[in-house]
């Protein structure tokens, strides 16, 4: 077997990781081929064969699949080097020069948003947000930019039923049917917002940045005061964090 013919087997195997990553618990082949769209007897080899490396672990009396201790050891490999964060910083540390706002980097966690990079600008409102804080990707626009970027299957497994949509001020989605309607106005907007539903009086704007396969990693957000930005700055901002997700994609080996 030749190069070429092994490349479409490594990238199924990585989307196989990831989609096993982003589910809240250890999920059945069966829901691992309808989320990626793929044939269940090719599903079963990848998984067999990164069972065997130690990547994905198989609970037979479950009939499920997990995570394996390899993963989690890359994990911590990526804990150690911080890739993502020292890629990200300086462009973030940039956006927040040329607007003025606060900027932020996270990342998907489960049904959380994990913050990797936090830049704070002077004389700016006090944030909640901060490295290795978490919140409800739901409501916060970095995490809406990410799971727009998503397929329909995975978002949907990550937000299986009402009690899965924390709360933090009484708005924001709280169903699944909701969380849809607010991904499909984020995609035809081209970014993310968030109105005062993790912050009363504060809102962000946020775009995803995308690794080399287009697969979203990170959400790249600035965070104001609602009053301060009408709808043209508004829209000014978007593009400033358009133009700093595209530079970290790139960094991150995403095709133009």
């Amino acid at each position: 077997m030749g190069i070429s013919s092994d490349v479409p087997a490594a990238r199924n195997a990585v989307r196989v990781l990831a989609f096993l990553a982003a589910q809240p618990g250890p999920a059945p082949a069966t829901a691992v081929a309808h989320g990626l769209g793929l044939p269940r007897s090719s599903v079963y080899h990848l998984l067999s064969v990164l069972a065997e490396e130690g990547f994905v672990a198989h609970l037979p009396e479950e009939r499920r699949y997990g995570l394996g201790t390899a993963a989690l050891g890359l994990g911590s490999a990526y804990a150690r080097q911080a890739p993502l964060a020292r890629l990200a910083r300086p462009v973030v540390a940039r956006l927040v020069e040329t607007t003025g706002e606060s900027a932020h980097l996270a990342i998907l966690n489960g049904r959380e948003v994990l913050y990797l990079v936090e830049q704070r600008a002077p004389r700016r409102p006090t944030l909640v947000t901060d490295v290795d804080v978490r919140l409800p990707s739901h409501l916060t626009a970095s995490g809406r930019a990410i799971l727009a970027g998503l397929p329909a299957a995975q978002v949907r497994a990550l937000f299986p039923s009402a009690s899965a949509f924390a709360d933090r001020t009484g708005t924001g989605p709280q169903s699944l049917r909701e969380l849809r309607e607010v991904l499909r106005a984020t995609r035809r907007r081209g970014w993310a917002t968030e109105e005062g539903e993790v912050t009363p009086g504060l809102s962000s704007v946020a775009r995803a940045a995308v690794d080399h396969t287009g697969f979203p990693v990170a959400g790249v957000a600035l965070t104001f005061r609602s009053d301060d930005v009408d709808g043209d700055r508004h829209t000014d901002r978007a593009e400033a964090v358009g133009r700093a997700a595209a530079e970290i994609s790139r960094r991150l080996g995403a095709r133009p």
